[in-house]
């Protein structure tokens, strides 16, 4: 069965051209890492396969079904902002989010309540319930995130750079923490990121997207010299050293540097600490 599959796609946002008569397929129970220069479209990717913004054309369908609005198949984790409102705890943050897709009582339900301490639960974030937003950290944060994203038992998980900003053990913490859930729960994860060194030991496939196009694959055959050519339209030299990758155009690595989000602004994640 196919978790997700772009037929043909083009999208098209402010009269420039993301995504180019993309065609692919992602099997169910799959982690793919996203990759690809800045301004590539990984993010407008996801907000398609959410439904958030139309295909120019061609279809994508998740589980079978065309994209949509509030499928509540795929739980979404946005990159996060530190304007996460202070007041909340850990819980009520969660649960926010569970009475989100909801019309009538602003109140949450016993149920809602239920649903968010098992998905804190999955997430080791039990003991971040009653603590202030405040009070946490950049990794402890992204687990509520992930909680959040988990409501409603979703099939498919969409994490938008889940990695940004935090140092290189949170790093790790949050990809082996995704990994067992993916393993656990079954299901079929996109995890995007800028660099693909992280993600090596968890990912089955890599999606790495640039100039419009799209390459899906193994490690192996994705990273290579003439793919990464055509996905950058400039020439690009892959080395692989003592089990990482490089990718070089010239002197300079393309994977490092101030990260820039889809939308073109700088929004200065250095690599502070969270």
């Amino acid at each position: 069965m196919t978790a997700i599959a772009l037929d043909n796609v083009t999208i098209s946002l402010g009269g420039r051209q993301i995504l180019s008569d993309v065609t692919l397929d992602i099997g169910q129970g799959e982690f793919i890492g996203m990759l690809g220069a800045n301004g590539a479209g990984k993010t407008t990717l996801m907000r398609a396969i959410l439904g958030l913004i139309p295909v120019s054309a061609g279809s994508i369908t998740v589980l079978g079904t065309p994209a949509r609005k509030g499928n509540r198949t795929v739980g979404y984790m946005p990159q996060a902002s530190a304007a996460l409102s202070a007041r909340l705890n850990g819980r009520d943050f969660v649960v926010a989010a569970a009475n989100g897709h909801r019309w009538g009582s602003p109140f949450p339900s016993r149920e809602d309540y239920r649903e968010a301490d098992r998905a804190l639960d999955l997430v080791g974030a039990t003991a971040l319930a009653k603590r202030p937003l405040t009070e946490l950290s950049g990794g402890e944060r992204q687990r509520l995130l992930l909680a959040q994203a988990l409501l409603g038992g979703p099939n498919v998980l969409l994490l938008d750079e889940p990695l940004i900003s935090l140092d290189p053990s949170r790093q790790s913490a949050v990809i082996d923490l995704v990994r067992r859930l993916q393993r656990e729960l079954g299901i079929t994860v996109l995890f995007s990121a800028h660099e693909l060194n992280p993600l090596l030991g968890a990912l089955d496939r890599v999606l790495y997207l640039g100039n419009g196009q799209a390459a899906l694959g193994p490690v192996d055959e994705v990273i290579t010299g003439p793919i990464l050519s055509r996905l950058y339209g400039s020439p690009i030299e892959v080395l692989r050293v003592n089990g990482r990758i490089f990718v070089m155009s010239g002197q300079y690595e393309m994977e490092r540097g101030e990260h820039l989000h889809d939308d073109g602004q700088d929004h200065h994640h250095g690599h502070h600490h969270a």
